[in-house]
């Protein structure tokens, strides 16, 4: 039964390897186990009460991470599933030892180049780079997306080797169209032209891991695209998976001790993204989360999903009809404004990361197109990530702890990050962490960029023992790529002058509890009010476009001045401050309030609110009084 399949797999996994792959296998499964016993909460009190009471054991990286807010999304890697499959018969055995010698002859033929180097005492850093690129892209798929990986892995690779594997692209010939079109059969169940009434003769797009097909549904006319997965490729990633734990389990002592990080963690991590690639069912759910999250949205456009026309080997989903990202002469002759668009493209990244959590592992120029109507438009599900509410609520606090300037606070978001391991000593990194800030403070809002913190940055995580977690490298990733796309389309672009204005009016706005608390620590420094800093969040929030309305916001903190003792002390410190009142600060920020608090909305907010307010006000008044 069930329960004795995952005894086995448990069991199985703790025979194989008793470190970290176990670890984070057994992790999974009990984080697979919390997540159906959630589901069945409803129908099953007993069930969820027991999983609420399971809690991980954070004295490991992998249990750490999955406090931190590891990917709920359902893992198909494990250490055991992975060597069951590459070396099931003796068929597998001899292709896997075959593939092998193909990649130790590989790796031969670069580190004897790197031996010549040092013999000479010529450092050819362009040259190997390059050499190290050309042969990931020879080997295959699965060592394409490691370099791709390793490109944005400052904590593993050199920063002059991480530009070159930048440039891998993952583009190959197309295998044959007889073949695809077997597979789209024999997963829908019957002939092609009984669904399509057209379909592209030859595919559209062709990568590493499959191919892309144009077709027009017979049942509603509407146009699809169809993506296939390359035959035979499964076998061949398990067996590249193998080789590379297994090599990791040789190095992982140096790797330790040398470089900080565990890399038999870093195989297991890269594993389920890349298996997560290969699952077209588990895409679909991706594409699926990010339609309903966007669902008539006025800036965005994810593609409908046709669940009933997809399978493990194909996934269909609505042709995006949009011009490509990278290409300004089209966007333009289309008569969409490019600055709005990078306005667009900017705040949709933003919104996937810190409001819904879930957002696009792999926003490259292939995957992202400008619609007509100035929507920006994503395709590509198979590499997503989540973040947890807490993991969202963290990076909210480091920005806030950046803007105070308060770099203890944000040593400590590096461990609840999971970036930093439970009880490492943070006070070396601290002035590390001041002096990169400091200097990306000094520098003007205009000549602020990711690609410079990030070079910044990975100088510190070869200094300290900081480990960049799979998921915030694909956020890394994703910022780097969206940024490099914007200068693309605008060579002066600057990230954070479209970034602050929305991280400002979500401060500004959002009702939520924990960002209202994130918003007084931005206004309180040291438990005095900065009239500028609110003066400057509003004026950025202006600048984000669409409607701002402080009105809710006025209405709360309203509320919170007639039931919080502490916060009205402290305002009427503020407005007193060096003993006068604060005349010209009030004004200026009433004058800036007049046109954003509506009052009718404020009168009437406050009608609804008052028995709620009222309620509040006895309980506050109950308590001096008992107290």
């Amino acid at each position: 039964d069930d329960g004795a399949d995952d005894d086995a797999a448990r069991d199985g996994a703790a025979a194989w390897d008793g470190g970290v792959g176990a670890a984070r296998s057994a992790a999974r499964e009990r984080a697979q186990a919390h997540r159906v016993a959630a589901a069945r909460r409803s129908s099953s009190r007993v069930v969820a009460r027991a999983t609420r009471q399971a809690q991980p054991d954070a004295r490991d990286v992998a249990e750490l991470a999955l406090q931190n807010g590891a990917c709920a999304i359902k893992p198909k890697y494990s250490p055991e599933v992975v060597r069951e499959r590459a070396t099931r018969g003796p068929g597998e055995v001899a292709k896997t030892a075959a593939r092998c010698a193909k990649i130790v002859f590989n790796a031969a033929r670069f580190a004897a180049g790197l031996a010549l180097d040092e013999v000479s005492q010529n450092e050819r850093v362009v040259s190997r780079s390059e050499q190290l690129r050309v042969q990931l892209a020879e080997l295959g798929p699965s060592f394409v997306k490691a370099g791709q990986v390793l490109a944005n892995r400052p904590d593993i690779v050199r920063s002059d080797y991480m530009e070159e594997l930048c440039k891998l692209q993952d583009d190959v010939p197309a295998f044959d169209n007889a073949q695809a079109f077997k597979i789209m059969e024999d997963e829908l169940g019957r002939p092609i032209d009984e669904v399509f009434s057209t379909i592209s003769p030859s595919p559209i797009a062709a990568a590493s891991l499959g191919q892309v097909y144009r077709a027009t549904l017979r049942s509603t006319g509407e146009e699809v695209a169809i993506k296939v997965q390359r035959p035979g490729i499964e076998p061949i990633i398990y067996r590249d998976l193998l080789l590379f734990r297994t090599l990791a389990w040789f190095i992982n002592g140096y790797s330790i001790k040398q470089l900080g990080c565990n890399a038999q963690l870093i195989v297991d991590e890269f594993g389920e993204k890349l298996l997560e690639e290969l699952d077209y069912v588990q895409e679909g759910r991706n594409l699926q989360d990010f339609y309903d999250n966007f669902k008539n949205d006025p800036i965005v456009k994810i593609p409908k999903y046709y669940k009933e026309l997809s399978g493990s080997k194909i996934l269909t989903m609505e042709w995006i009809d949009g011009i490509r990202c990278t290409d300004p002469t089209g966007i333009v002759a289309a008569g969409i404004d490019v600055e709005e668009f990078i306005k667009v493209g900017v705040v949709s990244g933003l919104r996937q990361l810190l409001e819904f959590g879930l957002f696009h592992g792999d926003p490259h120029p292939g995957n992202i197109f400008a619609m007509r109507d100035g929507r920006i438009a994503y395709v590509d599900f198979g590499n997503v990530a989540q973040l947890t509410q807490t993991n969202k609520e963290v990076l909210v606090d480091a920005v806030v702890h950046a803007v105070n300037e308060d770099y203890d606070g944000m040593a400590g978001d590096f461990i609840r990050l999971g970036f930093l391991a439970p009880g490492t000593d943070v006070r070396p990194i601290v002035p590390a962490l001041e002096n990169i800030w400091q200097d990306a403070r000094t520098a003007s809002l205009a000549n602020f960029n990711f690609r410079t913190v990030t070079s910044s940055f990975n100088k510190l995580v070869f200094q300290y023992p900081i480990r960049i977690p799979e998921r915030f490298s694909l956020v890394i990733r994703s910022l780097l790529t969206q940024e490099g796309i914007c200068m693309t389309l605008n060579p002066d672009f600057k990230f954070l002058e479209v970034a602050y204005p929305y991280v400002a009016k979500r401060l500004l706005t959002d009702r939520d509890v924990s960002l209202r608390e994130r918003l007084m620590q931005v206004l309180f420094k040291q438990n005095k009010f900065q009239w500028r800093r609110l003066e400057n969040l509003i004026g950025l929030a202006r600048e984000s476009g669409g409607d701002f309305d402080l009105t809710e916001t006025a209405a709360d903190g309203a509320g919170l001045l007639l039931t919080d003792s502490k916060l009205r002390q402290q305002l009427i410190l503020a407005a007193t401050e060096d003993d006068r009142l604060q005349v010209d600060e009030i004004s200026r920020l009433l004058i800036l309030l007049q046109k954003e608090v509506k009052l009718e909305k404020l009168i009437n907010n406050a009608v609804s609110d008052g028995p709620n307010l009222a309620r509040k006000l006895a309980l506050s008044w109950s308590s001096k009084v008992l107290s």
